[in-house]
């Protein structure tokens, strides 16, 4: 029984959380009227859309870029153990490199890596 309590206790608690968290947002947020609904930089319109700003061959860059920091956050902590770990550290590594390796040259086969 204690544990359906618990349970319950827990349900209220984050339903409790969501409901004050809204409430908080209902009661703190700007009306929408003029003053929200104006330009953002000194009440001069925007000459373009925000997004035209960007050019789409920054995106692969930025995937490459999150690929190269997934394997640096796996191998930080791999460091600190695979001389304790042994030789499957070492194999688990270079797999994760090998799959890594794949993407890198599956971009540079579809022309990531040219700028111009």
């Amino acid at each position: 029984m204690s544990a359906y309590l618990s349970l319950a206790a827990m349900l209220g608690l984050a339903v409790g959380g969501v409901l004050l968290a809204y409430l908080l947002h209902r009661r703190t947020a700007v009306a929408p009227g003029a003053v929200a609904s104006l330009p953002f930089l000194s009440g001069w319109r925007p000459a373009e859309h925000a997004l035209s700003r960007y050019e789409a061959r920054y995106y692969p860059m930025t995937l490459l870029f999150l690929a190269f920091d997934v394997e640096m956050l796996y191998m930080y902590p791999w460091a600190t153990v695979v001389a304790s770990i042994g030789t499957s550290a070492i194999v688990e590594m270079f797999v994760l490199l090998g799959v890594l390796m794949t993407g890198v040259l599956w971009a540079w086969r579809e022309g990531a890596l040219r700028w111009t």
